[in-house]
């Protein structure tokens, strides 16, 4: 009998123009400790058991990538650079499409701070579990509102977790997601890829994987500074 092949690829996200950061220069490409953010979860999974790392950078990024990043750095599991899309999901999508091994992590490139521990646990349980998404247990009360802006409901705050990346799959079982709500029209208001999972099969479950605080999207100037603290340790 055939053994299955076994090979896990990353989809490493970087094509957003990261608006809220303000400036000229885009925020996976600002210089941290002197070199740009999306060096530092490159890195990472490059020393990580993956295979390979498809990166999605924006069309006009794909040269300055390729020099600047890839080749300067020697990354060599970046098996290829592909243009994203208009949206994040479409993004991932065109990631997606160049994956053909069995197992795929999806990644936030703003996400500078993942650690090793956390690819090898989302490696663990997506293999296990065919669905996992790596969170961390709220350390807030979360309210939730109704459409006026009044508290509906206060959920039990142990079992709220805020989510992070990465996110992993059997890829299959991903690409089967997004083919079918592509074909239903029904791709509005995704914010991450459980959610294409969960609206495309219900029920499918997804497993919690215990993440960092740390591992935090930079989506600000406040958070660009406790991701340098955090970044000063490597």
């Amino acid at each position: 009998m055939k053994k299955e092949r076994d090979e896990v690829s990353v989809i490493l996200l970087a094509a957003g123009a990261g608006r809220r950061m303000g400036g000229s220069i885009k925020k996976q490409f600002l210089e941290v400790h002197g070199r740009p953010l999306l060096y530092y979860p490159l890195h990472t999974f490059e020393q990580s058991e993956v295979s390979e790392i498809v990166l999605v950078v924006a069309e006009e990024d794909i040269v300055f990538v390729r020099e600047q990043i890839v080749e300067r750095f020697g990354f060599g599991k970046v098996s290829k650079i592909v243009c994203g899309g208009a949206e994040r999901f479409l993004s991932v999508y065109e990631g997606l499409k160049q994956v053909d091994n069995p197992w795929v992590l999806v990644h936030d490139g703003a996400r500078a701070c993942v650690s090793a521990k956390i690819i090898a646990d989302a490696i663990a349980a997506t293999k296990q579990y065919q669905a996992c998404e790596v969170a961390v247990p709220s350390v807030d009360t979360v309210k939730l509102a109704d459409e006026e802006g009044f508290v509906a409901h206060t959920p039990d705050r142990s079992l709220v977790w805020a989510i992070q990346t990465p996110q992993g799959f059997r890829t299959s079982l991903l690409k089967e997601a997004y083919e079918t709500l592509i074909a239903g029209q029904r791709l509005f208001g995704l914010t991450d890829d459980a959610m294409v999972v969960e609206r495309a099969f219900p029920d499918q479950k997804i497993k919690l994987v215990r993440g960092e605080y740390s591992n935090l999207k930079v989506t600000n100037q406040e958070d660009l500074a406790v991701v340098e603290r955090v970044l000063a340790q490597y």
